[in-house]
């Protein structure tokens, strides 16, 4: 493949694992066309121009979870599709607006959007464990939690996990669409993503996670699964240039337990 061939498309660009992803695509001579909610908005772009690389290989375009079509511009001539834009807001005030909708009705969008581009060959979507494992299956010592559990979305309704359910309903929503659009689709399922940053603001999953070094917050069912955003950022770009690859992915180095 060329470099002129190297085309790719990440949403939310912005975004902690979104910014790595596009700083190793850029390492990796792709160009890459990056979607933002403000293409004005210096906090949400001077960190991605500043990468090596984005002078000459990065494209930044304007483009709304909610509004359909707003990604067709981006995603138009790319051979793939790295879909990470999605909010994350640990503690929701309104679940459907702030959430799911957002969560859902993006994913919709942007598979909508690749299925009018012949020359996309794989679209990849950042999913997460929280669409994996909040089932209310026991979670005893000997259990082994892998890419075949699904989150069940009434579960996460009854325990008022609004986060996790607009993941589960979001990739549910992903493999529905990738089927009956013929989308060669694979979906990356991170734990508790950490690390460095790139961009200049705090983002919530690492305010969460300093709550939780500072002793001000734990997680539901004490059980953290941590993950590096490096190892997450390559794994996105490593289910897209493996052609093998399929399925869903969870990514968790390493488990530790709340006592």
């Amino acid at each position: 493949m060329s470099r002129e061939e190297k085309v790719v498309c990440v949403t939310g660009a912005s975004g902690y694992i979104a910014a790595w992803l596009v700083k190793l695509l850029l390492q990796r001579g792709y160009t890459v066309k990056a979607t933002v909610r403000d293409t004005n908005d210096p906090k949400k772009t001077e960190h991605l121009f500043s990468l090596d690389g984005a002078k000459e290989r990065l494209q930044l375009f304007k483009a709304d979870l909610l509004e359909e079509g707003s990604f067709d511009s981006a995603v138009d001539e790319c051979q793939g599709v790295f879909h990470t834009a999605s909010p994350v807001i640990l503690t929701a005030s309104d679940p459907q607006s702030q959430l799911i909708d957002p969560a859902v009705k993006g994913t919709l969008n942007v598979l909508r959007s690749c299925a009018k581009v012949p020359s996309i060959k794989r679209v990849i979507v950042t999913s997460s464990m929280a669409s994996v494992m909040y089932n209310k299956k026991p979670l005893t010592p000997d259990v082994v939690i892998d890419e075949t559990w699904f989150s069940d979305p009434v579960a996460c309704e009854e325990l008022k996990q609004w986060y996790m359910l607009a993941k589960t309903l979001a990739e549910e929503a992903a493999w529905t669409s990738a089927k009956e659009n013929g989308i060669d689709l694979v979906t990356i399922n991170p734990g508790f993503v950490i690390g460095p940053l790139i961009q200049p603001t705090l983002t919530p999953s690492i305010e969460a996670f300093l709550a939780i070094i500072n002793g001000t917050q734990v997680v539901s069912n004490g059980i953290y699964k941590f993950v590096d955003v490096r190892d997450v950022a390559n794994a996105h770009i490593q289910a897209f240039e493996i052609p093998a690859a399929s399925g869903r992915h969870c990514l968790v180095g390493g488990v530790t337990q709340h006592s």
